[in-house]
């Protein structure tokens, strides 16, 4: 089977450029009205969410939560940067007539079948092992990898290169090499 290099969605190009932009006018904005420079990052955001949710079912549980006296739960501009980023994702799908609800990718079909739960069990194992490492290096890959090179940090090229050179393994040991 032949690669497609482009599906008629938006270039890889211009879409790296614009999270480019949008990580440099994030930190310009952050150090220009909040008085200290806050990069992109996502992982903090999810559990600060897990943190709002916990605090109303058992608030006093997050009171006296370590992490949550370290890091506040709160609605801040990175919080509105996930919901941004899932509302913009839609609306890039939508605009360019990529958007479709799939239960199975092809590619997780070609290669295990076409059950939904076996398809949600292992993106539900992926997500918790992402979160679990994201929170062990303290970032997540945007964190890490582009604000950390963005600063030319020789941490945020070693964790970049990481996070590919994982990818590609975990890519490979899940998915196989096709030959056609």
């Amino acid at each position: 089977m032949k690669s497609k290099i482009s599906d008629g969605g938006w270039s890889p190009y211009l879409a790296g450029a614009l999270a480019g932009l949008l990580a440099i006018a994030s930190a310009y904005a952050t150090t220009h009205w909040l008085g200290k420079t806050s990069y992109l990052g996502a992982s903090t955001t999810f559990v600060r969410a897990a943190g709002l949710l916990e605090q109303t079912l058992a608030p006093e549980r997050v009171a006296a939560n370590a992490y949550f006296t370290k890091e506040k739960v709160k609605v801040d501009w990175q919080f509105m940067l996930v919901l941004g980023i899932f509302i913009g994702s839609l609306a890039a799908s939508l605009s360019d007539g990529s958007f479709k609800v799939e239960g199975v990718p092809p590619v997780w079909r070609d290669r295990f079948g076409t059950s939904v739960w076996k398809r949600a069990a292992g993106a539900f194992l992926g997500g918790i092992i992402a979160m679990v490492g994201a929170r062990m290096a303290d970032g997540c890959p945007s964190g890490h990898g582009l604000s950390g090179m963005m600063q030319l940090s020789v941490s945020g090229f070693a964790a970049l290169g990481m996070f590919f050179g994982v990818g590609v393994l975990v890519a490979a040991l899940v998915y196989g090499r096709r030959h056609s």
